[in-house]
C-alpha cells in the first residue's frame, strides 16, 4: 500500500470522505482549506485522510476513512500514523482530531496511535449537522476532542 498526497487537479474521493463526514458542504471546505492524502492499493483508493491547518504550529487530522470492504486490515493506523508523521514532518508542533461520541472504534484507534482525549464539544452535531447521525446504535451527538504533541 502507497500513501501520497493528491495530485493537483485530481478529483477528491468524495464518497469515501464522505464514510467519515456525512455533511457534503463541511467536506468540499476542509477540503479547499487542507491537504488531502490516499492511500492506494493495487491502483485503487482505499482510504483517505485530511490534514486541515487550525493555529500557529497545530494541524487537525479532520477525516480519516477505508473502504469498507477493507475494514479490518489496520489501513486505518497506517493513515493515521501517516498523518501523524506528515504533520511532524511539515514542522507542525500539535495535531488534534475530533470524533464522535458514538464512535466506539475510532476512539480507541486514536488513543491507540498516541492521542488524548482533551475535552467534548458538547452538542456539536447537533449544532453543525441538519441530520441526526447515529453509530453502533447511539445519537453522536457531542465532539470528542483529542490532541497529541509531535
Amino acid at each position: 500500500m502507497n500513501i501520497r498526497k493528491l495530485y493537483s487537479g485530481e478529483t477528491p474521493p468524495m464518497s469515501l470522505l464522505l464514510l467519515a463526514d456525512p455533511s457534503l458542504s463541511i467536506v468540499k471546505e476542509y477540503i479547499n482549506r487542507g491537504e488531502c492524502y490516499v492511500a492506494e492499493s493495487e491502483n485503487h483508493i482505499v482510504g483517505v485522510y485530511v490534514l486541515l491547518p487550525t493555529r500557529p504550529n497545530t494541524v487537525e487530522l479532520v477525516n480519516v476513512a477505508v473502504v469498507e470492504e477493507h475494514h479490518g486490515r489496520g489501513i486505518g493506523k497506517q493513515l493515521v500514523m501517516d498523518a501523524i508523521q506528515t504533520a511532524r514532518s511539515k514542522g507542525f508542533k500539535t495535531i488534534e482530531i475530533g470524533t464522535g461520541n458514538a464512535g466506539i472504534g475510532q476512539l480507541a484507534l486514536y488513543q491507540k496511535c498516541g492521542f488524548r482525549i482533551i475535552g467534548v464539544d458538547l452538542d456539536f452535531f447537533i449544532r453543525h449537522y441538519t441530520d441526526e447521525i447515529f453509530e453502533n446504535g447511539i445519537q453522536c451527538r457531542d465532539m470528542i476532542r483529542l490532541s497529541q504533541e509531535l
